[in-house]
């Protein structure tokens, strides 16, 4: 190597030193003006705290004033001094060392302490640039640069009271990969809630964006707030686009970590007409309905999501539908708690006898229009009778027992308020919430519970469409962007038999050898004694006159269209007699031997 290209060499590694020192210089200077502008107010307090003291006890009798003292020299010491006296100080405490000591110093300690100022040299210069590095490797964009000039101390100090926030004062706020986030600390009559009511006032005075999302939730210790800026996600950058490779329901937008809800959960999906529910809930529907031992129903009275899935679920798209597959789950979910084993908790899914998920899509709808369905039946003397049946009575209880029985309800609604989009007997049963945005806070408390706004839960305030939040009661309120699964893409799904009673009936007999008879002389076998139709005909059996069959729904505690299957069922073998009047009796009875005669 030649002498210019070593010369060359040796400019290229001071230039490069006096930059780094330049820029830690720079760094380290931007920091102490920041805690300096953080901690000169707590000074400014201490010293009130002591002339107040002093007033109080002018001679310094009590600790009063004492204490006060204390606080006002610690306050100090925690201020930082400017980086140019710092450095004034230190060379200046240096050179007087210098010119004290160093002549009375031998040769040979003089060799060893420089060995050791070099190598604390050293050592200090490694770990400041490791401190100072910066790991995250997030560079800020243009509206987050102005955003964390705006949110440095000085700058909210001289413009917060004139914006309506006097009393408040940021820290040093952080680019993170969910966005801005910066403590806030809270003086006077200021607390977390209130500052979440002043957000008009803190996005003028830091000049933000109308659509840009500002979160305000209680800090870490008593005093603070936490206001975080979404300026990004976590989730960007990622493919949303869902294929069975990326099965999640979304990306948490804060962690960036795949999210997923478990079957076997009692779901409420709401969100405001827009947001994104039917879109949201496809993920969940393909879980649902894939596997030998899982079955797809869904319930779409709008006949337009459901139609999607009809080659791989059972659909009901009319009110008698609706009434007829509800009085179908009904009795399985029955049929299945009567035999289900002692000491155990669950039913245990099989491809005979699958776990079932219901899912209802538009719940108003459905309270609207399957509540009173005329259905025609026919009497004993041969007339023609026309009542009104509900579908809401079997949802309701597949509600509540449907989970041992692993009969699972999903309600999906639009309308997410007690009585209009959601029943009152279901929204107690429901374990898990997801929530899309919503018109107003009070939907979202219905959804996410009553301290949802208290607690982070604003789901009033999601973008649309494509977010939601989770609550499940292990995750925090942090949005998760769901995945896009295409119409295309469902309906090119491998087909799957719908379920059906009848058909789970038919696959358990398949395995069993067919029996002819001569004659049929046997009497038919009694039904199940704890099973819908055992439950009406001992009701009836127990009775001393008469029972008219809306009273069996008291009596039995089933549904109407339970009650009116397994009596239809028992009229037909001829275990129940029907009378002119509409009133059921045994044959056994007296009434029921005359009637027959």
């Amino acid at each position: 190597m030649s002498q210019s290209q070593v010369w060359r060499t040796h400019r290229q590694y001071a230039a490069t030193a006096a930059r780094w020192s330049a820029d830690r210089w720079r760094k380290e200077a931007d920091r102490r003006h920041a805690l300096r502008a953080q901690r000169k107010p707590l000074v400014a307090d201490a010293r009130a705290a002591l002339a107040r003291a002093q007033a109080v006890d002018p001679e310094g009798v009590t600790s009063l004033r004492h204490r006060a003292e204390r606080e006002l020299r610690t306050a100090k010491r925690r201020v930082p001094d400017p980086m140019w006296l710092f450095a004034s100080k230190t060379a200046a405490a240096l050179g007087v060392a210098g010119y004290v000591w160093l002549p009375q110093v031998s040769v040979r300690a003089w060799v060893w302490s420089a060995i050791a100022v070099v190598a604390a040299v050293t050592a200090l210069t490694v770990w400041t640039a490791v401190r100072g590095r910066d790991t995250t490797g997030l560079a800020p964009t243009a509206e987050e640069t102005a955003l964390l000039k705006r949110l440095q101390p000085q700058y909210w100090k001289e413009h917060a009271e004139q914006r309506g926030l006097a009393g408040t004062l940021t820290g040093r706020p952080k680019l993170t990969d969910a966005g801005i986030v910066c403590a806030v600390r809270l003086d006077g009559t200021w607390t977390a809630t209130k500052l979440r009511g002043a957000e008009d006032h803190i996005r003028a005075l830091l000049g933000a964006r109308t659509s840009l999302r500002i979160q305000t939730k209680a800090g870490k210790q008593g005093g603070w707030a936490e206001l975080v800026l979404r300026t990004r996600s976590a989730a960007d950058g990622d493919d949303l686009t869902w294929t069975p490779e990326r099965r999640s329901l979304g990306i948490d937008t804060v962690t960036g970590e795949q999210v997923t809800v478990p079957l076997g959960e009692r779901l409420l999906i709401a969100g405001r007409s827009g947001a994104g529910k039917s879109v949201a809930s496809r993920p969940l529907l393909y879980d649902a309905s894939e596997g030998p031992a899982n079955a797809l129903v869904i319930i779409d009275l709008k006949r337009v999501e459901g139609r999607l899935w009809d080659h791989r679920a059972r659909v009901a798209s009319t009110p008698h539908e609706v009434i007829d597959v509800t009085d179908e789950l009904e009795t399985e979910m029955l049929d299945r708690l009567s035999v289900l084993p002692k000491g155990q908790d669950t039913w245990t899914p099989t491809p005979d006898r699958p776990r079932i998920t219901v899912v209802v899509d538009e719940g108003a709808e459905v309270m609207t229009a399957a509540d009173k369905v005329p259905y025609e039946t026919e009497t004993a003397d041969g007339k023609t009778r026309t009542a009104n049946r509900s579908a809401l009575p079997a949802l309701e209880s597949i509600a509540r027992m449907g989970r041992a029985a692993c009969i699972d309800l999903w309600w999906m609604t639009q309308k997410p308020t007690i009585g209009d989009g959601i029943p009152k007997q279901i929204a107690p049963q429901i374990g898990v919430s997801i929530c899309l945005a919503v018109r107003t806070p009070a939907e979202a408390r219905v959804v996410l519970g009553e301290d949802a706004q208290a607690k982070g839960w604003t789901a009033d305030e999601l973008p649309v469409p494509g977010v939601a939040l989770i609550r499940d009661g292990k995750r925090k309120p942090d949005p998760v962007k769901v995945r896009y699964m295409d119409k295309a893409v469902v309906i090119a799904l491998p087909d799957r038999t719908p379920w059906s009673r009848s058909g789970a009936a038919t696959s358990e007999a398949a395995g069993t050898p067919t029996l002819t008879l001569v004659k049929n002389t046997a009497p038919e076998p009694a039904p199940a004694e704890d099973s819908a139709t055992a439950r009406v005909l001992k009701a009836i059996e127990t009775t001393d006159q008469p029972v008219r069959q809306k009273d069996l729904v008291s009596l039995t505690g089933l549904s109407k269209g339970a009650v009116s299957k397994s009596v239809k069922r028992l009229t037909e073998t001829g275990r129940l007699l029907r009378q002119t009047d509409g009133t059921l009796t045994h044959p056994g009875t007296e009434t029921g031997t005359a009637v027959a005669s």
